[in-house]
């Protein structure tokens, strides 16, 4: 018989900030054990949402950031230099400095900052972690700036991308964590049934303690593209669980991180705990701080999203040294179209997942298999000539018009998206192949310096796997000719399994070729979307119910969240005595 005590060392759960947010959390955790519909921030930038003069209040407040240094973070471990040369992909350049970290002196300060984070308990930092989440959503206006000055998002995308979706993925990791950590009782009384000599009933009795005990200093390593969204899980997953965090932006994404951070230590130290949880490390181009941090033995947890090169690097040199590591690379996103009863809502869905933000999308979809034969329809059977002039045309009537294309498009990112976006006709002429549509260069009507790129198709055949089994970052989609839909399945797993993916679709009529195409997804471990016609998109996740990754293939080694990506950021430590 086993029953639960609260032993006079547990840890404390009478800080103001649990009754504050016992609703939020009941409901959060709910829907996550559920994988029901939930969000707790609004996505809509509606001022009837977030108040009359809210959406000017945060532009306002991201304008006075610009060309000064960046005051917000508060007393830091600084080395006395400031760094900071973010450029606009719409233009210009922010002119913002961040104070740079002197290594040794954050890594004591996250260290010293742990024990009393750790004796909190869970549901104190669970409820802590909330008032951070709560109050970067008030900034969201602000942060959706930010990001738009620093991935090119449009503007309502990084309202929604980087605001609330990523406030509801900051809640679920939050959640999560909590979850796992009171799978285990704080404390219980053990009994044995036993007996003496003499034969009477004698049960042996133990007071069992169960510790939760961080791993260590954790490192979130930001990206370009998506830096909040993709940073809030491992940040929030790390400190729920006991962990310091240092935030290393991506250096030309700083801003975003920054005003995250800024929040983060603000509600720290007025919540009792020492800001030095959360730390930032900005960086110059080129400088490597994050192979810098990755290497210092104190670092204990890792999480990265960006380039296949560092992060299979960061797995070897983890997994080497105990570390842990989880890591969103490059994926080779597919579709495989089969047949449809809804040969419009097809084009339309596919056109718009592949201009939303100009296909810089970890989960945008790159390889299109289609049979060279053609597909049946409920508009008669559609060759694969007409299927890629169908959806060329689908695509430049969503960007016809400049200035609504913008509103999708956003502007690049880099050179390299650039170049690629530009080099169709040289990518077509390697690959035998043909131009269905080439990457349109579209003028932003109130941002002229940006580079702004519609998406392009090119034809090629499922033979030439060199070259659509490589990642082409940007507005480029491979439209592959196979001999059926079977080789379209076979390409589409193998190609997985080898090179990775965040998504796949599939379309069809055909229950048969349904249930072929989830076995291929399941063999190559990626999430299926199937026959989306309406407005749900294969690179579109919702929180605390789709998955986001796998961990199954070589495009990420984790998911935003399950259990795996909360559970092993701390271990249980036990403390027994008799009775």
């Amino acid at each position: 018989m086993t029953t639960a005590t609260s032993p006079s060392h547990a840890p404390s759960q009478s800080h103001p900030l649990v009754a504050k947010h016992a609703d939020v959390l009941e409901q959060a955790t709910a829907a996550l054990a559920a994988r029901s519909y939930f969000s707790r921030y609004p996505e809509s930038p509606s001022p009837r949402v977030y108040g009359e003069g809210a959406a000017q209040a945060g532009q306002e407040a991201f304008e006075a950031l610009r060309d000064k240094a960046f005051g917000a973070l508060g007393d830091v471990a600084t080395d006395g230099t400031w760094t900071g040369e973010e450029v606009s992909p719409y233009g210009p350049a922010l002119g913002i400095t961040y104070p740079h970290l002197d290594v040794d002196a954050a890594v004591a300060a996250g260290l010293a900052a742990m024990p009393a984070w750790r004796d909190s308990g869970a549901r104190t930092r669970a409820a802590v972690c909330v008032e951070v989440i709560e109050g970067i959503n008030r900034r969201s206006f602000e942060i959706a700036h930010a990001v738009m000055h620093t991935s090119g998002q449009p503007f309502v995308m990084a309202f929604q991308a980087a605001g609330p979706h990523a406030q509801d993925r900051a809640l679920e990791a939050v959640v999560a964590g909590l979850v796992e950590q009171e799978r285990v009782p704080a404390s219980v009384v053990w009994e044995k049934p036993g007996r003496d000599k003499e034969g009477n009933p004698a049960p042996l009795r133990m007071q069992k303690d169960y510790r939760i005990v961080p791993r260590g200093l954790a490192l979130v390593i930001g990206c370009n593209t998506f830096p909040t969204w993709n940073s809030y899980p491992g940040l929030f997953a790390s400190l729920v669980t006991g962990n310091p965090v240092i935030v290393k932006p991506h250096p030309h994404a700083v801003l975003p991180l920054a005003i995250s951070v800024a929040v983060a230590r603000e509600v720290l130290a007025a919540a009792g705990f020492s800001p030095d949880l959360v730390q930032l490390a900005p960086e110059a181009e080129g400088e490597g701080l994050a192979k810098v941090l990755a290497e210092r033995e104190e670092v204990r947890v890792i999480d990265y999203t960006g380039g296949p090169a560092f992060g299979a690097w960061l797995e070897e040199t983890g997994a080497a040294s105990g570390k842990l590591v989880y890591t969103e690379k490059a994926g080779v996103n597919s579709v495989v179209v089969d047949s449809t009863d809804n040969l419009r809502g097809v084009l339309g869905n596919l056109a718009f997942s592949l201009t939303l933000y100009s296909g810089q999308m970890c989960t945008t979809p790159q390889n299109l298999y289609v049979p060279r034969e053609g597909i049946e329809t409920d508009e008669g059977h559609v060759s694969f000539e007409d299927f890629g002039a169908r959806l060329a045309a689908a695509v430049g009537k969503l960007t016809g018009d400049d200035a609504r294309a913008v509103e999708l498009l956003g502007a690049t990112v880099n050179e390299g998206v650039r170049a690629n976006a530009a080099g169709l006709a040289d990518l077509a002429a390697e690959a035998g192949g043909t131009v269905v549509l080439d990457s349109r260069e579209v003028t932003h009507p109130a941002w002229p310096d940006a580079v702004v790129r519609a998406p392009g198709l090119v034809a090629v055949d499922a033979s030439r796997e060199d070259v659509y089994t490589q990642e082409c970052f940007g507005p480029v989609t491979f439209l592959i000719a196979t001999s059926g839909t079977d080789q379209s399945l076979a390409q589409f797993r193998d190609t997985v399994r080898e090179h990775g993916a965040m998504t796949a679709a599939v379309y069809s009529t055909s229950e048969d070729v349904l249930d072929a195409a989830r076995e291929a997804a399941a063999d190559a471990g990626v999430a299926l979307s199937e026959n989306l016609t309406g407005q749900v998109f294969v690179n579109q996740t919702a929180a605390f119910s789709d998955l986001h990754g796998t961990g199954a293939n070589p495009a990420a080694n984790a998911a935003y969240t399950d259990a795996a990506f909360v559970a092993n950021r701390f271990r249980v430590v036990t403390s027994r005595r008799h009775v």
